[in-house]
């Protein structure tokens, strides 16, 4: 629980943060309000990825959203509608104002159902594109979990989550009140943990076996789960209970397996044999003796690392497939981590647990050395002192979420000034604005369309296949660049944001400014060149002759998106489908009406060249590099090496004996290849669970 005091001081800097991202983004206070908030809820496995969509009726009867996401594949619609209040204290929220904002989500919902209202309503309206999804989703749609988004305080924390049937859809209602958004945000893992008492929401305790103790940081059971259970325990909490890596995969992956679905229907008291069941996490349980027989009652912190897909398919099987599950069971392997434990224990539970699944190593993508690379990259390298500043700055990048507030944690006030100064909010940048960034120049704006996290995991597989062991592809050179098309698609994303064009009909911005920035490289492609974008990393801003071409593209782009075919109706489901970037690119080139600018442009050839030479430069840095790191670990840390990998039978002769020559340091020094080998090598036995 979150000390009042403190949260009043979060809550002072969150109020800083909505101005500032309203600022910077041209944005209104409640659409950045929604942005940090869905952001926050994304990572933590509450929602997917969301499509802001504000939509409200103040007149009698009122409805009101402002964000929608449908998982089609598991007949999921989320509802989210925001309450931010800016009170300058923490407000407190009752079960009454959820109620009445639940009312006028659902006062929406059913108005969508009616051909009627969807005809009163303008074409290219927020209202228009909601309700006419819900309309035509409704054969798909088995259960809509409304979600409100408040920046007051919860005072009943029972009213959190609750649950109904109305037309004969299931109806899930979970809020995310300040002091949750605070906990996501603090949280190790991005994560605020789940608190499960198996004796209400209609659940019963479970019997479990104790498997494994000892061990103060572990523990584990063996329990056999009703599915009935498990789908109800879904449906209140969703992805939330899936590990970080699963969830992602999964989310990008949302197809439901059509073995279990025919094991349910027709064998369902097979299905405890057929299927190989959960492996699950903890940070604590409460076992209580009923009968003579343990039962777990309450579970702190659950997570499934392995069984998503069974959990997933289980619920489907239950609301979309009307599947009796009253004779199907499933085991569960559930492991109990101490939460100082969990940071660490519980990612590589996952990774062994999914070793044997099509699960691949983009998946776990979070966790790659691409991230530490660049993470490093941006703490050493400072940007170009831009004209008229007078000092040097850097670009932050967040590895793992709250990285830049954590840092500012401790700092004495003036301390905390000479670090925003060096390292300023508006050079912060997520993984997953990388990920957006680099695929909306790499002419896949649909997929930016489809959402911050299956962006990332498109991302993942365009990193797996370029990286290597010495990120020769990565070097400051590429850092400097990416840094670039960052400050372009933030400059796009700041004008569209603030033209008049735009005020006047505000809807559909991030496609635009995904589609703006592709078209220009389109362009760039098109004409056999490229921007230069070291020299607009040395200017720090966009040059004049770029801003132009932007202005005039932007708006072209806007009223082509939303032009959509007669088939199509909603302008957010065209954005992410690559029909819709292969038509603006044959209609943009039969125009042929935009001139690129001479200037800022670098020909292929000088390309390829700068290309060479930043390989070049970052072999000779990643040499010293490994020759840094073999020398500090010392020759104790490479015997120890050497031993786990004899005993385990880890690498090539060749491989040891480069360990061998390691272990010897300061007596015998290993070259300078010896040195890369080791750290190779190395980097393949910690993944095996080498520790020294």
């Amino acid at each position: 629980m979150i000390k009042a005091v403190h949260l009043q001081d979060a809550f002072d800097e969150f109020l800083e943060d909505v101005n500032r991202t309203a600022q910077a983004n041209g944005l209104l206070q409640s659409e950045a309000f929604f942005q940090l908030y869905t952001e926050a809820a994304t990572e933590s496995g509450d929602i997917e990825d969301s499509q802001y969509c504000p939509v409200l009726r103040d007149a009698r009867p009122p409805y009101r959203i402002d964000g929608y996401y449908l998982n089609a594949e598991q007949g999921e619609l989320g509802l989210l509608i925001c309450d931010f209040r800016s009170d300058s204290e923490v407000q407190a929220v009752n079960a009454a104002d959820c109620d009445a904002l639940f009312t006028r989500v659902l006062r929406f919902f059913e108005n969508s159902l009616s051909s009627e209202f969807i005809n009163n309503l303008e074409d290219q309206s927020p209202a228009f594109e909601a309700a006419y999804l819900i309309h035509s989703s409704m054969s798909l749609i088995r259960r809509v979990r409304v979600i409100i988004l408040t920046s007051g305080r919860l005072s009943v924390r029972k009213a959190s989550l609750s649950t109904r049937t109305v037309a004969g859809v299931r109806f899930t209602t979970s809020v995310l009140d300040f002091q949750r958004y605070v906990g996501i945000l603090t949280s190790k893992r991005g994560v605020d943990p789940i608190e499960i008492d198996l004796r209400e929401n209609g659940l019963a305790p479970l019997q479990c076996l104790q498997a494994s103790s000892g061990a103060s940081s572990y523990s584990a059971y063996l329990v056999v789960v009703p599915a009935t259970i498990l789908a109800e325990i879904y449906g209140l909490f969703g992805a939330r209970l899936l590990e970080a890596n699963v969830r992602t995969y999964l989310q990008a992956r949302t197809k439901v397996n059509k073995g279990m679905q025919v094991t349910l229907k027709t064998e369902p008291r097979n299905f405890f044999a057929y299927n190989n069941g959960l492996t699950a996490t903890a940070s604590s349980v409460t076992v209580e003796n009923v009968d003579g027989v343990s039962h777990l009652t309450e579970i702190h912190d659950l997570q499934i690392v392995n069984g998503g897909q069974t959990t997933a398919s289980i619920l489907y099987a239950r609301d979309k497939e009307k599947a009796c599950l009253d004779d199907v069971y499933v085991q569960m392997k559930l492991s109990v981590v101490s939460e100082d434990a969990g940071a660490e224990i519980v990612p590589n539970i996952s990774r062994f647990a999914n070793s044997q699944n099509k699960i691949s190593d983009a998946d776990f993508f979070s966790s790659h050395p691409f991230h530490q690379h660049v993470e490093k990259m941006s703490r050493r390298i400072s940007a170009p002192v831009r004209e008229g500043e007078l000092i040097a700055t850097k670009w932050f990048y967040e590895r793992a979420r709250g990285q830049y507030r954590d840092q500012q944690a401790y700092l004495t006030p003036a301390q905390k000034r000479k670090f925003q100064a060096e390292f300023p909010k508006d050079q912060l940048v997520l993984k997953t604005d990388l990920a957006k960034y680099e695929l909306a120049f790499g002419r896949e704006p649909h997929t930016v369309s489809l959402g911050a996290q299956k962006c990332f995991m498109a991302f993942a597989k365009h990193i797996d296949g370029k990286w290597t062991s010495d990120a020769v592809n990565f070097g400051d050179g590429y850092f400097r660049d990416a840094m670039a098309r960052a400050l372009i698609f933030r400059w796009t994303d700041r004008m569209i944001g603030t033209s008049d064009w735009y005020l006047s009909n505000r809807a559909y911005k991030s496609q635009t400014v995904a589609y703006t920035i592709a078209v220009l490289s389109h362009m760039m492609a098109k004409r056999g060149v490229d921007l230069d974008y070291r020299r607009i990393w040395n200017r720090q801003d966009v040059p004049p002759s770029l801003a132009r071409i932007l202005e005039e593209l932007a708006p072209y782009v806007a009223n082509f998106i939303r032009q959509t075919p007669d088939t199509v109706r909603n302008v957010g489901e065209y954005c992410k489908k690559q029909f819709c970037w292969t038509r603006l690119c044959e209609a943009f080139d039969q125009e042929g009406k935009f001139n690129l600018p001479d200037d800022f442009v670098l020909e292929i050839p000088e390309k390829k060249e700068r290309a060479r030479q930043d390989k070049a430069v970052r072999k000779i840095d990643s040499s010293i590099d490994a020759q840094t790191l073999v020398f500090k670990l010392g020759g104790d840390h490479w015997s120890s090496a050497l031993g786990f990998a004899q005993k385990c039978k880890i690498g090539t002769p060749n491989e040891r004996g480069v360990l061998e020559v390691c272990a010897q340091i300061p007596n015998r020094l290993p070259s300078e290849k010896q040195c890369l080998v080791a750290i190779k090598v190395l980097s393949v036995l910690e993944e095996r669970g080498f520790k020294f």
